[in-house]
């Protein structure tokens, strides 16, 4: 492994934690000349050498000696200037080329079946995110009336595309999309514990939204301030309706007719898991209000619940609603972690272990876990029913 690679890691990786060169030396137990010698690429670090680096940055040695590999074709959404822009983009990169490599390994590569559906989109006089929505929902088999309960479900098993997750300290980067000939199609979204489960579940679709209306922008790296960018709001569009498409939205406001404002905006979230921020900017569309819809909003929620709503809070959908006239049951439940969470790529990795064609190291690799993680997720399994035969 070229020193200046293994180098180049230290360095980015030092940075993107805010370490000094002597905390990582103190922490490894070495001398902070040997460390610069390292970093500078003028000397290679011995296997314990190496193995005590990682742990002093809490990284897998696998980033350490791993060749940063620049992603192209991307669209990168973020609400200002990053510093961990790199840090994403690195990693991004590295866990699609692993995705990647397991599908080819096991067979499985997922076809992308909206290309079509998006030239159409793209190449029609007048774009419009509403219908190119509709578009993509019929070509995905989704009915106008058809709520999506499992965005993540939806998007790798129809769509053909990767979705991952990736947790990251900060709630002004949402998500991005990447359309590459090596990795194909690939959705990006910040789980960031402070960034609610109806963002991610709304940073998902704004960024179908780009991939099949916007893919002139995946020429280049193309980095967007997300309020300023008109692309950005087209998606925003687009993700809305392909959420909560009209026909649907209509019936289910009409069903809540009864209740009070706030009740009904967040039973409607509920429904459609999607933020009482989404519900809001649809009903200024189409309500008389209009625009004043917030202000009232925000009126009859401090008299219901004598709070304000910060800037990045999200209400949960409230129990009390046992009265309500809409469907009694089948609603979704409160919305958490686990409504979005790992699914195809886990899968992917059980399968490959279970047929011995990568070792548990890798699994964790792939998995982007500690190896104590990977085998505490594989104490977890349970053996899977024999399919019975014809």
């Amino acid at each position: 492994m070229a020193t200046n690679v293994i180098g180049a890691n230290l360095a980015r990786l030092r940075n993107e934690k805010g370490l000094t060169q002597v905390a990582i030396a103190e922490g490894a137990g070495i001398s902070r000349v040997a460390y610069s010698k390292i970093e500078r690429g003028i000397s290679r670090p011995k296997a314990e050498t190496l193995r005590s680096l990682a742990r002093a940055l809490d990284v897998s040695i696998a980033k350490l000696v791993t060749p940063v590999e620049r992603l192209e074709n991307i669209r990168f959404r973020a609400t200002k200037k990053l510093a961990i822009r790199s840090s994403v983009l690195v990693d991004v990169g590295r866990r699609l080329r692993n995705f990647t490599d397991l599908e080819k390994l096991l067979g499985c590569e997922s076809p992308y079946p909206l290309a079509g559906v998006s030239r159409r989109i793209q190449r029609a006089r007048q774009r419009s995110p509403i219908t190119a929505a509709s578009q993509v929902r019929k070509e995905l088999g989704i009915g106008p009336k058809e709520p999506i309960l499992d965005i993540r479900g939806l998007l790798e098993e129809r769509a053909g595309i990767k979705l991952l997750s990736m947790p990251r300290n900060s709630d002004s980067f949402f998500g991005l999309s990447v359309a590459s000939k090596n990795y194909g199609h690939a959705i990006v979204v910040n789980t960031f514990e402070r960034i609610s489960v109806e963002r991610w579940i709304f940073t998902a679709a704004h960024e179908l939204g780009h991939l099949v209306m916007h893919g002139a922008d995946y020429g280049q790296e193309t980095v967007i301030k997300a309020e300023e960018d008109n692309a950005e709001r087209e998606a925003n569009v687009f993700a809305s309706h392909f959420l909560m498409p009209v026909e649907m939205f209509e019936r289910e406001w009409g069903h809540t007719r009864g209740m009070g404002l706030v009740d009904r905006v967040l039973h409607i979230k509920r429904i459609f898991k999607v933020s009482y921020l989404t519900v809001l900017y649809r009903l200024s569309e189409i309500l008389p209000i209009g625009k004043g819809i917030w202000g009232r909003f925000r009126s009859l929620y401090m008299q219901k619940h004598n709070k304000t709503l910060g800037r990045t809070d999200e209400p949960l959908p409230l129990a009390e609603q046992a009265f309500s006239d809409a469907r009694p049951s089948g609603e979704p439940d409160n919305l958490s972690p686990s409504d979005f969470a790992h699914d195809r790529l886990h899968r992917l990795v059980r399968q490959a272990l279970e047929e011995k064609k990568i070792s548990i190291s890798r699994g964790a690799e792939i998995l982007d876990l500690s190896l104590s993680n990977m085998r505490k997720i594989m104490n977890g399994w349970v053996m899977e029913p024999t399919p019975a035969s014809g």
